[in-house]
C-alpha cells in the first residue's frame, strides 16, 4: 500500500512508523487511522521477520499533538460515537499486536496523540516531549480511551487530576508518573526504541507475543488473566523454542531461536 500519511521503513527487522503531517503538528486525521489500521492488520502481520515496530512523528515539534479538529466539525452524537469506536479499534490492534510497540515521542504528544502512545506496549520520550488530555478545553472527554489507558499508567487519582485540568506535563514528570520509560535526549527517541527492540529480538518470538497477550488479558475485563497465563505457559512449553531456550541455559550458550 502507497501510504499517503505515513511513512514506514524497515531496518533490521524493525519497522518504524512516521507520521507524515509536520505542518499539522502530525495530528491524527481520518488517512492516519486508515493507514495505522491497514498496517497493524494487513502489512505488519505479513512481515515474516519482524521483531517490532516504532511509531514516532515527523519533524522535531510533535509526535501527534491531538486529532485533527478540522474534523470535528458537524460531528452528532451518532457520528462522533462511531469517530470514538473507530479509534478504539484501531488502537487495540496496536495494543493487542504480537510484537512489541514502542511509542518514540520526540516531542507534544496530547489529547489523541497521548492515548496513540498510550497504545503501544511502551514509550520513549525525547527531553522536550509533553503529554496531556486537553479534550475538556473543548467541551469533550478523550475519545480513544484516554481516560482507561491513563488510569492504567498512573493511577486513578493522578490521571483524574490530569484528565480535569487538562495540564501539560513534561517528560521527567511522565517518567516519574510511569507515563514513559525512559527519558532521552532530544532526537534519540528512536535509538533508544531500536536499542530495546533489538535486545526483544533476541527472546523467543511467541514467548514475547504470549508476554504481550497475558499483560493484556489482566486489564481485560472479559478475560482471566491469571488462566490466560497457565494456559500461555502449557502451549509454550510444547514448542522448539522452549526445548532449545533449555538446551541452552544448561549448555550455558545463547539460545537460537526459530519461532517455532
Amino acid at each position: 500500500m502507497d501510504y499517503q500519511s505515513l511513512i514506514v521503513t524497515y531496518e533490521d527487522g524493525i519497522a518504524t512508523i512516521t507520521i507524515n503531517r509536520e505542518r499539522a503538528l502530525n495530528a491524527l486525521n481520518k488517512v492516519v487511522f486508515s493507514e495505522l489500521r491497514h498496517f497493524f492488520s494487513v502489512e505488519g502481520p505479513a512481515q515474516e521477520n519482524l521483531s517490532g515496530v516504532i511509531i514516532t512523528g515527523a519533524g522535531e515539534k510533535a509526535f501527534a499533538a491531538g486529532a485533527d479538529i478540522k474534523e470535528f466539525a458537524g460531528l452528532n452524537a451518532e457520528k462522533a460515537m462511531a469517530l470514538s469506536q473507530y479509534g478504539h479499534e484501531v488502537f487495540f490492534m496496536i495494543e493487542q499486536f504480537p510484537k512489541p510497540v514502542i511509542a518514540a515521542v520526540n516531542g507534544f504528544s496530547l489529547g489523541g496523540g497521548c492515548e496513540l502512545a498510550m497504545a503501544c506496549h511502551m514509550r520513549i520520550a525525547g527531553a522536550k516531549a509533553r503529554f496531556g488530555q486537553p479534550e475538556v478545553n473543548l467541551g469533550l472527554t478523550p475519545g480513544y480511551a484516554g481516560t482507561q489507558r491513563l488510569i492504567q499508567l498512573i493511577g486513578k487519582s493522578k490521571a483524574m487530576e490530569l484528565l480535569l485540568t487538562a495540564d501539560m506535563i513534561k517528560a521527567d514528570e511522565a517518567l516519574s508518573l510511569g507515563l514513559v520509560n525512559h527519558v532521552v535526549e532530544q532526537g534519540e527517541e528512536v535509538a533508544k526504541a531500536k536499542e530495546i527492540l533489538m535486545k526483544i529480538g533476541t527472546k523467543a518470538p511467541l514467548a514475547v507475543a504470549k508476554v504481550i497477550e497475558c499483560v493484556n488479558a489482566y486489564f481485560d475485563k472479559t478475560a482471566d488473566g491469571f488462566e490466560h497465563e497457565v494456559k500461555s505457559f502449557g502451549l509454550l512449553a510444547e514448542t522448539e523454542d522452549f526445548v532449545e531456550g533449555a538446551k541452552a541455559f544448561v549448555e550455558k550458550r545463547k539460545a537460537v531461536f526459530k519461532g517455532k
